[in-house]
């Protein structure tokens, strides 16, 4: 089973290494992260590169496609390298899946048509543009195609995954030796939860970065 994992400039870490290091667990998986050229592809706070090791075309017909998000998404929208290459993916693909931000670029391919799909918080109304139905649930499974929130929620979606592709048992014993048991100090990681005027700042656009 081939596992490609999109990268692109800018995008989000965690997007992309939380369902890497939950999926790499698939037995007889090969994960790779795949970019349009080799080399490193730098994070969104540019202090952070992960190497792609093959292209795109090196790549054009993986069993699971994986899209994180990032600031660097918006940049992407119109990028038809990569959106051709995600609907020839699709086209094989046994599962397409994506992170954040990165449902909309399953969007802009055509993918999200008439589906249910999640993406970040701030970015859930922008998936009616390209004909999806928004949902703000963590996880979304709509036929092969499973959406995740944002950036945490690529965990929990890489072990829905894996509980799909290798069962349950596997699943659990993969959320057991990674000790995935969130027990967060705040309970702020909603916009039904944080203080709300945090939600409305973001909202706004009135705080920009968590810096």
């Amino acid at each position: 089973m081939q596992i490609a994992i999109v990268l692109f400039d800018r995008f989000t870490a965690l997007d992309a290494v939380g369902p890497y290091e939950i999926m790499s667990r698939v037995p007889d998986a090969e994960t790779v992260f795949v970019a349009e050229r080799t080399g490193p592809v730098r994070n969104d706070t540019g202090s952070l590169a992960l190497t792609a090791d093959r292209t795109l075309a090196d790549r054009p017909a993986p069993d699971v496609v994986v899209v994180p998000g990032g600031p660097g998404q918006d940049a992407q929208m119109d990028n038809e390298a990569l959106l051709d290459w995600l609907r020839a993916a699709d086209a094989t693909s046994t599962w397409t899946t994506s992170v954040c931000s990165g449902s909309l670029l399953l969007g802009a391919a055509g993918l999200l048509s008439g589906r249910r799909a999640t993406s970040h918080w701030l970015a859930l109304d922008l998936l009616k543009r390209h004909g999806a139905e928004p949902t703000g649930e963590r996880v979304v499974t709509d036929g092969k195609y499973v959406t995740a929130a944002g950036v945490s929620a690529g965990i929990d979606m890489a072990l829905t995954l894996v509980g799909r592709i290798a069962g349950d048992e596997h699943a659990q014993a993969v959320q057991l030796l990674t000790e995935y048991d969130p027990r967060p100090p705040y309970d702020a990681g909603s916009p039904e939860k944080a203080p709300a005027r945090l939600v409305e700042e973001f909202r706004t656009g009135n705080r920009f970065t968590l810096t």
